[in-house]
Formats: structure tokens, sequence, C-alpha cells
């Protein structure tokens, strides 16, 4: 069953962003609200409520629409330049690894112990990528060229990347990568090109391979024309940014294969976990790890909870351009999360486990 969705709340988020640990300026993140279709499934059962379980997932088209306000207390956000988009990057990355389709949350019902291993997320295959070269980068260096690196995902939470060539905006890389897939028909491979710089790496392009296009055991060689964004609505410069070379292969898991791969994903979110408690992760990259584990404890039951998580993750951002993000949630008045049908929603244009 797809519904179309409508979420509000006020998670009275304020973040306070360091400017060389000098100035603070408090951020206000309010009055968060989402826009999405909903997909139902439900487990039947012989006994009543005849509905044992039931899995709550996001569609990805229409894209999921995600409005709030974000308002400096006492500055302007102009002081501080790409806080904005940084901030929008956080709540997609969120969103596309713990609630949109196939991630899902799955909510038992009745009140009694229900298998539901049948509709949990699993791996289906594998994805070995070749990274082999690209072609007439932008140059984003003010002296000397851009130097390149691609960061590679087909989750957020896995990101693999390759190394970094100083100085080339004609790299070659020949790196090979392996990324799990949970669903060929839905997921695609996203592949990011940097330019590795002081503070903030500056995005060169970003290029999409939907799975479905790729065959089962075939090695395929193609040329990947790289985009400014995914979304191009909202981008004023349209400028070619070059291409990416790859080689790509899928296959598909056996049964034995499928609980390897469970265990290794297992094995690397615990390590994650540990990289974090000594502090070694602080990126972007924490909010959405601290989202999947919020997501798949309090957020059951409740698919308000899951984008409650969402803003109650922005505090684990981490630093971003040499300033620190941090977070302090406070009551704020929450407005109930409804199912009310939305006339018009608009349309927006894991990598074998390895922290990045």
């Amino acid at each position: 069953m797809d519904i179309d969705f409508r979420w509000g709340g006020n998670p009275d988020i304020v973040l306070a962003v360091e400017a060389a640990r000098i100035a603070s300026i408090p951020i206000q993140l309010k009055d968060l609200q989402v826009f999405t279709v909903i997909r139902a499934i439900f487990q039947l059962s012989d006994e009543i409520p005849c509905i044992s379980a039931v899995v709550v997932a996001l569609l990805a088209e229409p894209k999921p629409r995600i409005d709030y306000t974000l308002k400096a207390v006492g500055g302007s956000l102009t002081a501080l330049p790409g806080v904005s988009d940084m901030i929008d990057d956080i709540v997609n990355s969120i969103i596309t690894d713990t609630l949109q389709w196939p991630h899902r949350i799955v909510v038992p019902l009745g009140g009694t112990d229900v298998d539901t291993s049948d509709l949990e997320l699993k791996p289906v295959g594998k994805a070995t990528v070749t990274v082999i070269k690209a072609n007439e980068l932008k140059n984003m260096g003010l002296l000397g060229k851009s130097d390149p690196y691609v960061s590679v995902h087909i989750r957020p939470l896995f990101k693999v990347k390759t190394k970094v060539v100083d100085n080339n905006l004609n790299p070659i890389w020949n790196e090979t990568f392996d990324l799990i897939a949970e669903d060929k028909e839905t997921q695609s491979i996203i592949f990011e090109v940097f330019d590795e710089d002081i503070g903030e790496d500056k995005r060169l392009g970003v290029a999409k391979l939907p799975l479905v296009e790729l065959e089962c055991r075939r090695y395929k060689q193609m040329e990947l024309r790289l985009l400014p964004s995914l979304d191009m609505l909202k981008i004023k410069d349209k400028k070619d940014r070059g291409s990416l070379t790859i080689e790509v292969s899928y296959h598909e898991f056996s049964k034995e294969e499928q609980l390897r791969a469970v265990e290794e994903e297992k094995r690397m979110i615990e390590e994650r976990h540990k990289l974090k408690e000594e502090g070694v992760l602080d990126s972007t990259m924490d909010a959405v790890d601290e989202t999947v584990s919020g997501v798949g404890g309090a957020g059951a039951g409740h698919v308000g909870g899951g984008f409650a998580a969402v803003g109650n993750s922005l505090h684990k951002a981490g630093k971003f351009m040499g300033r620190t993000i941090a977070a302090h949630t406070g009551g704020g008045n929450k407005k109930n999360g409804s199912t009310t049908p939305v006339n018009s929603i608009q349309e927006n244009g894991g990598a074998k486990p390895r922290p990045t």
C-alpha cells in the first residue's frame, strides 16, 4: 500500500557553529516538515488482528521533500557560507540510509513475539567496481590544479574512496572496491569526485549508475558523465564537469554468501562504533550512524520517530570547514505526525563496509 504522507514537527535544535574557535553563532533549526510517499507492507497471520507486522519505508520517487527553517540567533547565516548546504547533505544522507526504500522500519504488532526475519533488509548481491580514471575535471584549485579523489557508495553509511591524485585534471586510479546491495531493482551506485582541500573538500562532479542496468557476472566498462548535482533543478552552473571511466560487475549472493555478508556488515558497524568512541570518526557519517541505531530502537512503531531522529542526530555532524557544529535540543512544541493526503508532492529532479 502506497500512501501520501505529511509529517511535521518542531525539534527546536540549536546548532552552535564556531568559526575558528573564536566566535560562535547559534543556528536554530525549526519547523521540520516532510512530504513524501510511504510504502506499507503487511505480514498476515492466522490470529486476530490478522496482521503480525508492518514494514514502513519512503519511496525514492517522487523524491521526499524536506522543508525546515534555519535561523541565526543574533547573527546572519551569510557569515557562515556553506552551512545550509552542509545541513541539507546531512538530512538527505540520514533519510536515504535509514528510511528510504529498500531501507525500512519493521514494526511487530499484536503484543506477542513475532518472527520478522523475512521482512528485514538483507544483502542480495555484490557490485565490484573499478574506478579507472577521470577526464577533463573542473579545476577548483587557486594555485595549480585540483587534487581529485573518488568517493563511491550504494548506502551513504558505507562509503569507500580512492587515493588522492595531486595536481591533475585527468587522474588515473585503477582501484577496485566491493559494494553490498540490498535491492538490485531500486538501488544505485553513486560516484562523487572531490578536490581535496584544506577545510572542506569541494565536489567536482557526481554520477549515478542504477544496479538494474548491470548483468550478473559480466564485466562492463563505461564512461559516466559527471554532473554538478544529481538534482539539476537546484543548480545554476550547468557546465560540463568531465567524465569518469569505470568497470563494474554484479554478483548475486547464494544463501551462504548472504549470511556471511550480514555478519561482515555487523562487524564493520561495530568497528565504526569503536572508532567513533576513540574520536577517530567525527564526520557527517556519524550522524547517519547514530540515526541507524536510533530508528531501529526508539523509532519502532512510529514513523515520525524516524524523522525526529533526523533532527536529534544533527549534533553528530562533526567538523565542517574548520567550524565545530554542536547541537542542543530543547523541549519545544511538538506537532503530531499525520497521514493527511498531500495534494501535490514536488519532484526534485554498502560498500563492502569500510569506514572512510
